[in-house]
């Protein structure tokens, strides 16, 4: 395929009119409709139609890629590929009889690399074995057998299968790791604090910390296919008759994964802050994780940063006062500045804006990394997704929706390609992953162990914990 400008690019290019490629005179009056020559809307079959190359016609990148998103709102993409396949074998019908191999020469090329872009961009629909037959049956018709085509389709698949192979072994190590993460509560049973390690003795740099969390960071964006931020608000489409495909659309594995490593590290933070029995040495780890998450928002980590500041801003943290009267503060206000919800995130998205800017322009893998705070980008997703309508009262695809939300997603998709330039440290990333954590519960009676109970709540709480957890009255 010849190199052309990346995606987030193409979307946020002021020349970009959302349709560059227009040449299908028709079309302003067969289905889709336009405004200042921007594609506002179309009914489905008519946005499909547009998906197709033609003799003359090749759509858009940034069109293919909205269009591939969204499209799984209102269609199951194996039966997509149907229809797109069905198109291109009536446009070779209207050639006959006697078809010009010349026209078809023409036209195979195209369809071979819109193939070639939805494997590339949407791998993981062909997990299904339908889209997978779909894929093969397509790309075999139109080829119609020509060997000068034959290796184009077969490095296609054999690209395909590389990264779903590659999916398949991050998800059985994903599961491997979270089988091996045990309660720290039951570790502490069987084993005595006094021989427990904490962080700091596996890693007493916080830059060097910073970095193996934005190696985790990287790896597990990397995974998460953007399909999954629309299947995560799928419902079912007022127009469509089939609920059998529902919930197969609803696929979010990755997604969810990368989620709950948010959680494990705000969880790891506070486990290691209230597991210490001295005061001072709680004090220690804080200003450890207050270093850690600096350099976190200098890396441009935003979500690793997020994670360390939740996790130290948990009630079982926070009401150890006696604690925090030792530690310098003024780093983590500053950083609690930056990630202040107030005004949606106001000076978090400023901070974000300007390390995206910069990853623009870098020069190194260094300086390309942006890794936003997840669960904001998803929230600003559903907002989107809910706040607009994805049908207009005439039954049109309302796709000036669409553009915007691949506008976003396109984004994310620029940010998870950034390959991390710092050198692994197996030994700190298998403590982080794999170390036991504390509970809710376990957290706040560690809490309550190191500094007493403040209130008859509090106490009533203590003691219900200590005879659950501890088996001690």
């Amino acid at each position: 395929m010849p190199q052309t400008p990346t995606l987030v690019a193409m979307f946020d290019s002021s020349s970009f009119n959302r349709n560059l490629y227009q040449t299908k005179e028709e079309e302003s009056c067969s289905g889709l409709y336009y405004q200042d020559n921007n594609l506002l809307s179309g009914s489905l079959e008519a946005l499909i139609q547009h998906l197709v190359p033609s003799v003359d016609y090749y759509p858009d990148r940034t069109y293919i890629f909205t269009f591939l998103l969204s499209s799984r709102l209102f269609i199951h993409p194996f039966e997509l590929m149907a229809k797109v396949c069905h198109v291109c074998l009536e446009q070779q019908r209207q050639n006959e009889p006697g078809t010009d191999k010349s026209q078809l020469r023409k036209i195979a090329p195209k369809i071979l690399q819109l193939l070639a872009e939805w494997t590339e961009t949407f791998p993981y629909d062909f997990r299904d074995e339908r889209m997978m037959r779909n894929l093969k049956d397509t790309a075999h018709r139109i080829t119609n057998g020509d060997e000068m085509y034959r290796k184009n389709v077969q490095q296609i698949i054999q690209n395909l299968i590389r990264k779903l192979a590659a999916l398949s072994q991050y998800e059985e190590l994903i599961a491997k790791i979270n089988a091996q993460s045990t309660d720290r509560m039951t570790v502490l049973k069987t084993k005595p604090q006094s021989i427990q390690r904490d962080i700091i003795t596996i890693c007493s740099d916080p830059y060097t910390l910073a970095q193996q969390l934005t190696h985790i960071e990287l790896e597990r964006l990397s995974y998460i296919g953007p399909e999954e931020f629309v299947q995560a608000f799928v419902q079912k489409d007022p127009l469509d008759n089939d609920q059998s495909c529902y919930g197969d659309r609803k696929k979010t594995r990755n997604l969810e994964a990368y989620v709950e490593w948010f959680n494990r590290l705000s969880y790891l933070v506070a486990t290691e802050i209230c597991m210490p029995v001295k005061k001072k040495h709680r004090a220690r780890m804080i200003e450890f994780f207050i270093d850690v998450a600096r350099e976190c928002f200098n890396i441009g980590n935003f979500n690793s940063l997020m994670a360390i500041i939740s996790g130290m801003n948990m009630s079982p943290v926070s009401r150890l006062k006696k604690t925090w009267a030792k530690v310098k503060t003024a780093k983590f206000d500053i950083l609690e500045h930056q990630m202040d919800p107030s005004s949606n995130f106001y000076n978090y998205r400023t901070a974000l804006r300007g390390a995206a800017q910069r990853s623009l322009t870098a020069h190194s893998n260094r300086e390309k990394i942006v890794i936003p705070f997840c669960s904001l980008l998803i929230k600003d997703i559903y907002f989107l997704n809910e706040g607009c309508t994805n049908r207009l009262p005439n039954g049109h695809v309302n796709f000036e929706k669409f553009w915007e939300l691949a506008r976003q997603v396109s984004e994310f998709m620029a940010w998870r390609q950034v390959e991390c330039p710092f050198e692994k440290d197996r030994k700190i990333l298998h403590y982080v992953l794999t170390v036991p954590i504390f509970s809710e519960d376990a957290l706040y009676l560690a809490s309550y162990e190191s500094e007493g109970p403040e209130n008859h709540i509090e106490k009533d709480r203590w003691k219900t914990l200590r005879s659950a957890l501890l088996g001690k009255v």
